[in-house]
């Protein structure tokens, strides 16, 4: 491919049709290529398998598959499986399927524990040449010896333990003959450095527990700092792409691959992490989130996670897109939960089939409509996409309708149902209400209303207009449902910044998930899980996978309008 071919493509998959500037990362490879520097593109997506991917990780799905796809070159899924005591192989599954759900293909499926072997023979070679020791020291005492950005550290009292006696030392951590924690294997490169990373970091811990790939072959794992950059190498990755928390570890990554034989020479290259609004990132507050319970799994749909983000009925391509629009940059900043829920709200608006539901039931009763007469009505699917055809809705003599578009007395500007007021059915006839039926306590239970028979369709021969249009559902032919409202987990915008004294689960939104028995078109039994529909006047629903014909499942994915920023702006 061109290299300039590269540059204008806007077509790709993770493109996602945005025409724009060339980022920095693009801009590197442009040269390199052209520079012969390298000859083809190799990046890796490398996630550690200890919990499941967020909508962070999809911009950098987004980014390693997309610039591979953009310069014909291949993008690796590695994963970076140095730690037992975290990692699942349920993990590698569900972020295997997450990749893949986005629309990436990877050209090599590796992972960390395929090299153990070998970083085991460059831990060798570091020591040989008197670049790394044992050290005995315990892990608060090695803390507290690093120093700080002021002042410098303190060599280990086991600093100056000759070759020899360390790759004998080693070998023992290798057998087994330590116990978890006793020693750790560390570099030997300066106490001094103003890089607190360079000051003689650990490259192996002792841990005495089951890999869930190699079982009990190894007792002693390497940090994620010393196989980062030798997976690079091995791989023949040509450019490490990492966010920007990584930025401070290059010369340390530099340096373990300049000290040892390497079969290559990748680098890396940092760019800012995706932070959103109302959202948390860290997987360690995700987890604690899923196994306190305060959510329903790593896919409960409140999550930023893919799998979450899938359930609730977002697409891949509404993901990528969000991802090509926001951009890679070199400088941290937030994006508005806003502007992602804006981009699935427009494509879901040009594709989502419409239906009618009602979420909060009442009953209304067409007193002048024969008791056994069943009609039925045509309705268009998708008014933006005319191919998208027609179906047919029933309608009887007793429909539901939503509570909230009855006041029995309307407030000014109300344009709904009221007694004595005539509004129009979609799709069926004028109505006017004539009788509230109240329960002992004085609940509203049930309307009695009168329809006119010359405006089927909703257009009156005599001219008059109403101003109110209602969605119904025929109560003889509606299909029960279950409907999640789903909201913002957190109340707070910045939840990276919290109020002294206060954690994150101070700003737990009690109203984040809202369950209504409901009733639905009759088409709505079947559909298949992860189907979306727009349901009139309410906004957007996915089928979920809880769902059965017997108790059909929705979830709201996103509403019509942006009502959450309404009442942030209505509280001041």
């Amino acid at each position: 491919m061109d290299v300039r071919d590269a540059e204008r493509r806007t077509d790709g998959l993770f493109d996602a049709g945005v025409s724009r500037e060339p980022n920095f990362l693009e801009r590197i490879i442009t040269d390199d290529l052209s520079s012969g520097r390298v000859t083809k593109i190799i990046t890796r997506f490398p996630p550690e398998p200890n919990g499941h991917l967020h909508i962070g990780h999809a911009k950098s799905i987004c980014l390693n598959f997309g610039l591979a796809e953009r310069f014909g070159g291949e993008c690796n899924l590695r994963f970076d499986d140095t730690n037992p005591t975290k990692e699942e192989t349920e993990y590698v599954e569900a972020i295997k399927r997450d990749v893949a759900w986005l629309g990436a293909s990877w050209a090599k499926l590796a992972y960390a524990s395929d090299y153990f072997a070998r970083f085991y023979e460059w831990a060798l070679e570091l020591i040989r040449a008197g670049k790394a020791y044992v050290d005995f020291q315990t892990p608060e005492a090695i803390r507290k010896n690093r120093g700080t950005l002021t002042e410098p550290g303190t060599d280990s009292p086991y600093r100056n333990t000759s070759a020899e006696e360390n790759l004998a030392l080693f070998e023992k951590m290798r057998t087994g003959d330590f116990a978890d924690g006793e020693c750790v294997l560390r570099a030997k490169i300066d106490m001094a450095h103003p890089n607190l990373n360079m000051r003689d970091p650990v490259l192996y811990r002792i841990l005495h527990v089951a890999h869930h790939r190699t079982g009990d072959d190894w007792c002693i794992y390497p940090m994620y700092d010393f196989a980062h950059g030798y997976e690079d190498a091995i791989e023949g990755v040509t450019h490490s792409i990492c966010t920007l928390e990584f930025e401070d570890h290059r010369p340390l990554y530099d340096w373990l691959l300049d000290n040892v034989s390497v079969p290559s020479r990748p680098h890396q290259y940092e760019f800012a992490r995706l932070n959103l609004t109302y959202t948390v990132m860290s997987k360690r507050y995700l987890l604690e989130l899923v196994t306190t319970g305060l959510v329903h799994g790593w896919d409960d749909p409140r999550l930023p996670t893919i799998s979450g983000l899938r359930r609730r009925g977002y697409t891949p391509s509404a993901i990528r897109r969000f991802c090509a629009l926001v951009g890679v940059a070199k400088a941290n900043s937030m994006v508005e939960a806003e502007y992602l829920e804006s981009i699935l709200r427009d494509e879901l608006n040009a594709t989502a089939q419409r239906v009618m539901t009602v979420l909060r039931p009442l009953k209304m009763v067409l007193t002048n409509y024969p008791e056994d007469q069943v009609e039925e009505f045509e309705a268009g699917n998708n008014p933006e996409d005319p191919s998208a055809g027609s179906r047919t809705v029933p309608f009887c003599r007793e429909l539901w309708i939503e509570r909230d578009d009855f006041e029995e007395v309307p407030p000014k500007g109300f344009f709904r149902l009221s007694p004595g007021k005539e509004v129009r059915l979609k799709h069926a006839y004028l109505v006017t209400c004539r009788d509230v039926i109240k329960d002992a306590e004085g609940n509203v239970t049930e309307l009695h209303c009168t329809y006119d028979p010359a405006t089927r369709g909703g257009d009156a021969p005599d001219g008059r207009k109403v101003k109110g249009t209602l969605h119904w559902v025929s109560a003889r032919h509606a299909v029960p449902l279950e409907v999640r409202l789903y909201d913002r987990l957190f109340t707070r915008k910045d939840m990276s910044n919290l109020e002294e004294g206060k954690n994150f689960r101070d700003y737990l939104n009690p109203d984040s998930l809202v369950v209504c028995r409901s009733f639905g078109e009759p088409l709505l039994k079947n559909a298949d899980p992860e189907t979306r529909f727009q349901f009139l006047r309410q906004g957007y629903f996915c089928v979920d996978p809880d769902s059965t014909p017997e108790c059909p499942v929705f979830n709201r994915t996103v509403s019509l309008k942006d009502s959450w920023a309404k009442e942030v702006r209505k509280g001041g």
